[in-house]
């Protein structure tokens, strides 16, 4: 069995080709996907020249849709979008960001990315701000900036934060007090006079 077949597309598939295009596949992709969903066919010259002004079309939109990419693109580079969420007092989310909850917001700032063109390549889970790539294709990409909010003011976890250090330094600080009084109610300072005692109780009896 051959490796690949040439087939003749009847309409545009991604990161395959569009509609005219002969293309070499797979023969179990052809025959479980692009010929049984009447995707593709198999070429001959009549069917080749009775698509070329489809081509032709499909070619202008993809041009016109790529500056339109370009165009958006270069209005993303330096967006930043805020989206708020509910969160815990240690500012983990009730649930992670989805490319979804990323594209409706960039879409509410006026810039229409689908949602397929989010590529997450990790998990947001807390509240903080992430850069996040927007790809159409191979060369058309960028990266955005996305900050997440909490729903509410976090202040009870800042004081309970701020509490823990300085009781932690109080803490400190009186067990270096109490080791010192404990030293000095042990005699430790006596011990350290009494060879200056002695000395003196020496050169006196001489």
């Amino acid at each position: 069995m051959a490796r690949t077949i040439e087939l003749l597309l009847l309409r545009n598939i991604e990161n395959l080709g569009i509609v005219g295009d002969v293309v070499k596949v797979k023969p179990g992709y052809a025959r479980n996907f692009l010929l049984p969903h009447n995707h593709a066919e198999f070429p001959t010259a009549e069917k080749i020249e009775a698509l070329k002004e489809d081509r032709a079309r499909a070619m202008a939109q993809l041009e016109a849709l790529r500056k339109e990419r370009e165009s958006l693109l270069e209005k993303l580079a330096d967006v930043e979008i805020a989206l708020t969420r509910s969160c815990n007092d240690q500012g983990l989310l009730y649930g992670s960001i989805s490319q979804r909850d990323i594209a409706e917001g960039l879409e509410a700032a006026g810039y229409p990315v689908e949602v397929r063109a989010v590529r997450l390549n990790q998990s947001i889970r807390r509240i903080g701000t992430y850069h996040v790539p927007i790809q159409f294709s191979r060369e058309l990409k960028t990266e955005i900036s996305i900050q997440i909010l909490p729903d509410r003011e976090l202040e009870q976890f800042m004081e309970k934060e701020e509490a823990a250090v300085e009781a932690e330094a109080s803490e400190s600080g009186e067990s270096e007090a109490t080791v010192g009084a404990a030293a000095e109610k042990s005699g430790v300072g006596d011990r350290k006079a009494q060879p200056e005692r002695a000395a003196r109780d020496k050169s006196e009896r001489a």
